[in-house]
């Protein structure tokens, strides 16, 4: 799964028109890792999360799962 992700984002993706936003949500610190390289990498964007949004104390306590999700995005703008 690792490697999957590694080489979707290996290229900045393109399909986004300018002002389009683009979000990953990973559950592991090694998802998380490579997602917030890659979006370092990439120019022409703007990183919209420079630390990943993660579930409010609410939320965890309504569903459990949710603990380790972190979100990234980014925003084309050119």
């Amino acid at each position: 799964e690792l490697k999957f992700l590694k080489d979707f984002l290996e290229l900045p993706p393109d399909f986004l028109k300018v002002g389009g936003v683009f979000a990953i949500l990973s559950y592991h610190s090694l998802e998380d890792r490579i997602v917030k390289n890659s979006f370092r990498s990439y120019e022409g964007y703007k990183i919209l999360t420079p630390k990943p949004l993660t579930p409010t104390r609410e939320e965890i306590r309504n569903n459990s799962r949710s603990r380790s999700a972190k979100l990234r995005a980014i925003q084309r703008i050119e």
